[in-house]
C-alpha cells in the first residue's frame, strides 16, 4: 500500500513497530507530530503515552519506565534537548536504554520554530560531560525515518544506552509517497536479562570492557543499584579505583566496539570517481540531485549518504573512500559542524564544505563545488 506520509509520522509508526511501550513528551515544533501520533496510537497498542509539564520531566519519565524494562522514547527539538541533556548523561552513566528523536530547527535559543537547519550536530553529540558519545542516526527521507527509528530502538536495547534519531524540519515534516511493502522489518534483540546465579545481581557487571551488562528491572526480584555517579560494577559509588575506572572506559568501549555493525553510510559509487559528495539529512537530497547533474555532464563522482553520524562510521567510510582524492560535504549550518568532526577519518584528502544557514542548500551550489 502506498501512502502520502511524513517522516515524523513514520517515526511514530516505527517506534510502535519496534516495541516502544512508553512515550512521554512536551510539544515542540517541529517534533510535535511524533508526540501527537504516539499519544493517539500508542494506547491503542497497549502502551502508555503522556504529555509532560516540561522536557526535563519527559526524559525522566522515560528513564524511569526503561528501568522497569519498558522500551521508551521521547521527542524534542534543540531547546528541549538542552533541558534534557543532564538526564541523557544519567542514562548513559546508569546504562538505561532510551530513544530520543531530536528534530532540528534554526537556532540558537528558541530560534526559528518553523525554520529548518542542521546546526545541532555539536549540541547533541557533545551533550554528555566526560567526552562520551552515544549512537546518533540521521535519516534523509521519510522512509529512512522509519528505518532509522527501528535501528535506534535496536541499538538502545542492545547496548543499554541512549540513542538519538537526529532529523531536521524538512525531512520530518515533508509528506512523501512511501510504499509500506518497501519498509523493512527489524526485530529488537531485547535486553539480555539476568536470570539469577551463584552470586547476587551486580547492575554493571561485565568481563570485557566492551561487554554489555545483563539487565534486571527495578522492582523485580533482584536488588538494582542504578546511579549517575562514578561507580563500580555493583553500582557502589567509587572514584579512582581500578574497577570504577574500568566501568568508565566500558561506557564508551561497548559503543565503539559496535561501530563496524552500527555504522552505516549508503554509497552510490561511480567507477573511476576521485570526488565523493558526503552528506546527511535534508542536504543529502540536494546532494543526490547535484551528483546526478554532474554525471550528466560527464563528471565522475560518487555519493555517500551518512545514516550513522556517531560513533564515526569509520569502517564504512574507509571502504567507500578507496580512490577518492576530494570530499565535498554539504550541510545546513555555520562552518561545517560534521565536516570538522569527520576530518580525522578522511585522512589527507582535500575536503570542501558547502554551507548555508536559514535556507536549503541548492543542488547548483553543490555542483559548483564538485566541478
Amino acid at each position: 500500500m502506498r501512502n502520502l506520509i511524513t517522516g515524523n509520522e513514520l517515526c511514530a509508526r516505527a517506534a510502535i513497530d519496534a516495541g516502544c511501550r512508553f512515550f512521554a513528551g512536551y510539544p515542540i515544533t517541529p517534533a510535535s507530530a511524533i508526540f501527537a501520533n504516539l499519544v493517539r496510537e500508542l494506547p491503542r497498542r497497549g502502551g502508555v503515552a503522556m504529555s509532560s509539564p516540561d522536557e526535563i520531566s519527559a526524559i525522566a519519565y522515560c528513564i524511569g519506565a526503561s528501568l522497569r524494562g519498558i522500551p521508551s522514547m521521547t521527542a524534542t527539538s534543540g531547546p528541549g534537548w538542552c533541558l534534557m541533556s543532564e538526564s541523557v548523561g544519567y542514562a548513559l552513566m546508569a546504562e538505561v536504554p532510551v530513544v530520543i528523536a531530536v528534530v532540528q530547527r534554526l537556532g540558537p535559543s528558541t530560534g526559528g520554530a518553523t525554520a529548518g537547519a542542521q546546526g545541532d550536530i555539536g549540541l547533541v553529540s557533545e551533550a554528555v560531560s566526560g567526552g562520551y558519545r552515544f549512537p546518533i542516526f540521521s535519516p534523509s527521507t521519510a522512509a529512512e525515518c522509519y528505518t532509522d527509528t527501528l535501528r535506534a530502538f535496536y541499538w538502545a536495547e542492545r547496548l543499554r544506552s541512549p540513542v538519538v534519531l537526529l532529523s531536521d524540519k524538512e525531512v520530518a515534516s515533508t509528506a512523501e509517497v512511501v510504499d509500506d511493502e518497501a519498509l523493512p522489518a527489524l526485530v529488537s534483540p531485547g535486553r539480555s536479562e539476568w536470570r539469577g546465579g551463584p552470586v547476587g545481581y551486580r547492575t554493571y557487571a561485565f568481563e570485557k570492557e566492551e561487554d554489555v551488562p545483563l539487565f534486571a528491572p527495578v522492582g523485580g526480584s533482584a536488588k538494582v543499584t542504578a546511579t549517575g555517579s562514578a561507580h563500580d560494577q555493583a553500582g557502589l559509588l567509587r572514584k579512582n579505583d581500578p574497577e570504577t575506572l574500568g566501568v568508565m572506559r566500558h561506557l564508551q568501549a561497548k559503543i565503539d566496539a559496535a561501530e563496524p555493525e552500527l555504522g552505516r553510510v549508503d554509497f552510490d559509487y561511480q567507477e573511476g570517481a576521485t570526488t565523493l559528495v558526503l552528506s546527511y539529512g535534508v542536504s543529502a537530497r540536494a546532494s543526490r540531485d547535484a551528483v546526478a547533474q554532474a554525471r550528466s555532464m560527464g563528471r565522475r563522482v560518487s555519493l555517500g549518504v551518512l545514516r550513522t553520524l556517531f560513533p564515526l562510521p569509520v569502517t564504512a567510510l574507509h571502504a567507500g573512500l578507496a580512490g577518492i582524492e576530494r570530499v565535498v560535504i554539504p550541510e545546513e549550518n555555520h562552518g561545517g559542524l560534521y565536516r570538522n568532526a569527520v576530518l580525522s577519518a578522511l585522512g589527507k584528502r582535500e575536503v570542501v564544505g558547502v554551507n548555508r544557514v536559514g535556507a536549503l542548500i541548492r543542488p547548483e551550489e553543490i555542483l559548483d563545488a564538485i566541478i
